[in-house]
């Protein structure tokens, strides 16, 4: 276990986080007393995917025209119903 101070927290958070993305688990402390531990969790990985990378790729989406001649706020007006 690694002991970092809110100091060094607070100037370089990111390489902290990256051991403890690692697995590292750290102890934080404030005027040499703990006060508190960072550990890594075992669900975040799988349960969150990574991100992709680039653009949003919707250029090949086809396209859909609207029902008759409503406006984009009227059809969604319409899907919605009442609240």
């Amino acid at each position: 276990m690694r002991t970092i101070s809110v100091g060094e927290l607070r100037r370089n958070p990111t390489h902290m986080l990256n051991d403890v993305e690692a697995g590292e688990v750290y102890a934080v402390t404030r005027h040499n007393r703990e006060i508190a531990r960072i550990t890594p969790t075992t669900s975040s990985t799988t349960a969150v995917p990574p991100k992709r990378r680039g653009g949003a790729r919707t250029s090949s989406l086809p396209y859909v025209a609207l029902p008759g001649d409503r406006s984009m706020d009227e059809f969604l007006d319409e899907l919605k119903g009442e609240w």
